[in-house]
């Protein structure tokens, strides 16, 4: 980034840079405080929604009240079946990504489940959105660059290759959830949407934790610790620091700067969990990260000749 704030923006100061330097160490730390934790996955990913609901609903409640007694109502069916689905959605984000994080890497984990926007363009294609060549060609890239390094987990170990599969799945259902938010999000405010799809996928994630025997306390400090930073950092400063600078840079750069995390994650997860990928992985990951970047930017290039939102253009996406 040279500075150079895009047609329509004011220029980029200091505290927008630092907001984005802040954004992407937070969500950075996500897949290592996951691995790190010796909790379930899926218990990690009830309490993370729970107490984001419990930190968003009382201003939403407050502030957003006309749009609260709308969907109650009646008037608003249809906004609040996309924000129920959407809840739906992102649980099933978090109870394949987080586990992915303690079954493969860090990093593949993250390059993995970063490959929302490939999901995203044929989620657009499948609703009747043509694509351009450039999108086409960048879902082909990065489509090889997973089959190379899930191949090395593969050769590797079996517990590693269900990891990638599994963030896999949870790059696919966070393109769905971005999907129903972007219609949900027509005539909701972000505050309204955010708390009624957090508080459906805590709902939703604890179902499946008592269904499944998933074991909901009795941790240690450390992991109760583990669980405040993932809902501090991950989970509420990362997605508002990313939402912060949507005001002085466009949607396709935080969408690039998102990707950050994946190489933030692998360092995090190197100088403290002491974890390194399997050196064959590597280029695969590489692969992967290039092919993600020219459906972001093929998709904005596009994006500009059309009315319809394509993967380039939409915010960031949930941690």
């Amino acid at each position: 980034m040279t500075g150079q704030s895009p047609p329509g923006h004011p220029p980029l100061d200091p505290l927008t840079t630092g907001a984005i330097v802040l954004a992407v160490a937070a969500v950075s730390s996500s897949a290592p405080l996951i691995a790190f934790a010796t909790a379930p996955a899926l218990a990690i990913a009830f309490w993370r929604n729970v107490l984001a609901t419990g930190v968003i609903a009382p201003w939403a409640l407050v502030r957003r009240r006309a749009e609260f007694r709308l969907l109650a109502s009646g008037a608003g069916r249809r906004e609040g079946w996309y924000c129920v689905l959407s809840g739906v959605a992102l649980a099933g984000h978090f109870a394949t990504w987080m586990p992915s994080a303690q079954l493969t890497s860090v990093a593949a984990a993250t390059a993995l489940g970063a490959t929302q926007p490939v999901w995203q363009g044929l989620i657009a294609r499948w609703q009747g959105r043509r694509l351009p060549r450039t999108v086409w060609a960048g879902i082909g890239i990065a489509v090889l660059g997973a089959v190379l390094a899930s191949g090395a987990d593969f050769a590797v170990s079996g517990r590693a290759f269900a990891g990638d599969l599994l963030a896999v799945a949870g790059a696919i259902f966070i393109a769905g959830y971005t999907a129903l938010g972007e219609r949900a999000r027509v005539t909701l405010s972000t505050t309204t949407y955010t708390t009624i799809c957090y508080s459906v996928c805590a709902s939703v994630l604890l179902v499946v934790c008592l269904v499944g025997g998933v074991r909901l306390g009795g941790y240690d400090t450390d992991t109760w610790l583990v669980i405040l930073a993932l809902v501090a950092g991950a989970q509420l400063l990362g997605h508002s620091m990313f939402n912060y600078a949507l005001r002085r840079v466009s949607a396709t750069t935080v969408s690039v700067l998102i990707l950050l995390e994946v190489p933030g994650a692998a360092l995090i997860g190197w100088l403290w969990l002491g974890q390194l990928p399997q050196p064959l992985a590597l280029p695969g990951l590489g692969v992967l990260l290039v092919g993600t970047v020219v459906v972001v930017l093929g998709g904005a290039r596009a994006g500009r000749r059309a009315p319809v939102p394509l993967p380039g253009e939409v915010g960031p996406p949930p941690p």
